[in-house]
Formats: structure tokens, sequence, C-alpha cells
């Protein structure tokens, strides 16, 4: 029932995780993808390839999201390459692996956590929004972080959150030609948590969940794939939670 065949879709920070797994599900569906990541080209090569097989063509690029310039060089390429975009997903981010309280927090690391966070999504977004088709979709990954706060990474969370305000702006604007929005995890089976997960971490926090497992990264693949297609054509400005009942938010 969902197909994408024939539309252009790009994902960012797409070398592994959440990325990965969405250019694969995307194309697997029948799209071509173009996949961006800022230093692991090889892995991001190694996705493209997946693609291919599947007889999708596939672009990909490196570079800082949060720099302007190389946003313009990127996806002018992407378009180059594969034609005008149907869908975008916004996925790159960090998450510092450090606790750190607010009194303690330089403004190095916020600064550092904005850019990857904020700036490169607003970059992004505005690029795909000038080199996309109508009816287009616009699905960001942010974070259960952004709708609860997360104590010790208020850098973090302030930044999903700004995510979910920025998709609830341009739902509006957009309409009604291209829809936007939100994906929010919550724990998820990836690099980017394994340092949580360790001396027991995995089990204590999988017992705090209500459907009591950690989400794979296919796991939420599965809901951006449903709002970049026809399904999902009638919701926009929303934020879809994937986090196993963990945090409850309407």
């Amino acid at each position: 029932m969902i197909s994408l065949a024939g539309r252009t879709v790009l994902v960012t920070g797409a070398s592994r995780g959440i990325g990965g797994a969405t250019a694969l599900l995307v194309a697997r569906a029948g799209a071509d993808v173009a996949l961006t990541c800022r230093a692991r080209r090889a892995e991001a090569d190694q996705v493209a390839a997946e693609i291919r097989k599947l007889g999708r063509k596939a672009w990909v690029g490196a570079g800082d999201l949060g720099d302007e310039a190389t946003v313009t060089r990127l996806f002018d390429e992407a378009v180059k390459a594969l034609g005008p975009l149907d869908g975008f997903v916004g996925n790159a981010g960090i998450w510092p692996e450090q606790d750190v309280a607010i009194r303690d927090m330089g403004l190095a690391r916020w600064r550092e956590t904005m850019r990857a966070n904020l700036d490169a999504i607003f970059l992004t977004t505005r690029a795909a929004l000038g080199r996309m088709r109508t009816p287009g979709r616009v699905v960001l990954v942010g974070s259960t972080a952004g709708q609860r706060g997360e104590a010790f990474h208020a850098d973090y969370a302030a930044s999903k959150g700004a995510m979910i305000s920025f998709v609830k702006s341009l739902c509006i604007e957009c309409a009604p030609g291209i829809t936007v929005n939100c994906v929010a995890p919550g724990w998820v089976d990836t690099e980017m948590s394994w340092p949580a997960f360790g001396d027991g971490g995995r089990e204590r926090i999988a017992a705090t969940i209500p459907l009591k497992r950690i989400a794979s990264a296919e796991d939420v693949a599965g809901p951006i794939l449903f709002l970049l297609s026809d399904l999902g054509r009638h919701i926009t400005g929303e934020v879809l939670n994937v986090n196993g009942g963990s945090v409850l938010c309407g």
C-alpha cells in the first residue's frame, strides 16, 4: 500500500542508525535516495550500494550541515544527480555523551549542539523546500527530550524542543502543497545511545519502557516512511511519538 515509486527523497545523517535505516526503507518503497553524512563517507557509500542493489538510484555527499555554503553545494549536487526532491528527512544531529549541569556547561558545548541540531536543521530544511516539488513531504527527527526536557543535557533538549516549534511554524507556511512533521523517538538501539547501555544500562532502560524493549532504527524508519507516503497526506504539524509508551505526550 505504500509506494514512493518515481520520487526522490533526501536523508541527512544517513551513514548509519535511523538515517541509514530510513534511506534503505524508502528505497524499498521505490524512491531514489540522496544521502548526506558529516564524515563517515565509507559507511554512507555502503548504504548507497545496498540501495542500488534494490534497483534504485543513490547519491552520496559529505559535509558540515551547519555551514550554509556546504548545504547549498550538497543540495544542488543531489538535485543535479537525482532531480527535484519529493521528500526530505532531517535526521542528522548529535547527542553529547557527557552529562553536564547547566551551571557547568560552557558556551562552546552549547554552540556546538545548537549548530549541529538546530542551525543544520534550519539550513537543510530551507534548502530542501527550495528544491522540492509539490506535493512534498518534510519529516524531521526529534526526540522525547524535546518534549519533556533532559536533565544534564539541556542543550540537546532545547535544540529538539525548538525543532518542534519549527515544525509547527513551517506546517502553516508550507501548506497546502507540502506537509511538515516530526518523528520523536525515545531510546533507540543506535551508536549514539550505546554509551548509556553499558554496565546493565540496556536492561535498566528497557524496564522503564511499557513495551519493555528499546526501539531499533527500523522501528523509527517505518513511521517516517508513513509520513512520507500518500497515507500521511492529511497529517501536518504533528509530532509522532515512537517511544514504546515511555513518554506520553498528546
